[in-house]
């Protein structure tokens, strides 16, 4: 059984253990060197300031996490974010991410965020490197296809192409008041 829980900064360095494999063995992220812990606790700070940074655990050990970020910097586009998740490679198609994506989202709506993005790597060819799972597992959760960015990314000797996917979560009201999440 997993435990969703609210990330610390106490689990960065498990993070970056689960992190490292994308970086290093995939195009699912585009950074071609891992981050420091020093540099992935300070990126993780920044988010928690703001937005929800949630890890799974299994028997006391974590197993994958998400978190929400800023989408644009700017304030009229304070009720929307961009949604990020990784899963321990040796946990993926376990039902895991579904649970993530669902607590984060129930965050997100507490806080008036309506609109969920996700920045996705797409293979121009599936290889090795990156698939369509992602896009996938995003669709399957209700996400849809807004925009598509061609040969954007290069990584181990390839390009890939970018999407954005979007899913409206909320109602679209007029705010009570202009500012962070203020409806």
């Amino acid at each position: 059984m997993h435990v969703i829980r609210d990330a610390s900064v106490a689990d960065a360095k498990r993070l970056l253990e689960i992190y490292d494999y994308y970086v290093r063995k995939t195009a699912i992220t585009f950074e071609y060197e891992t981050p420091s812990i020093e540099e992935f606790t300070a990126r993780m700070e920044k988010i928690m300031k703001r937005y929800p940074y949630l890890v799974a655990e299994r028997d006391g050990q974590i197993v994958g996490y998400s978190y929400a970020g800023v989408f644009k910097d700017r304030a009229a586009y304070d009720w929307s974010c961009e949604t990020t998740i990784y899963i321990d490679h040796n946990e993926r198609k376990s039902g895991l991410g579904r649970l993530l994506y669902e607590a984060l989202e129930e965050k997100l709506k507490a806080i008036g965020i309506m609109n969920l993005y996700a920045c996705i790597g797409y293979p121009i060819e599936e290889d090795e490197y990156l698939t369509k799972n992602s896009a996938e597992f995003h669709a399957h959760l209700g996400y849809t296809k807004v925009g598509e960015f061609h040969k954007c990314g290069y990584k181990y000797g390839r390009w890939y192409d970018m999407i954005w996917m979007e899913k409206i979560v909320g109602e679209h009201r007029t705010p009570k008041k202009i500012g962070r999440f203020h409806l």
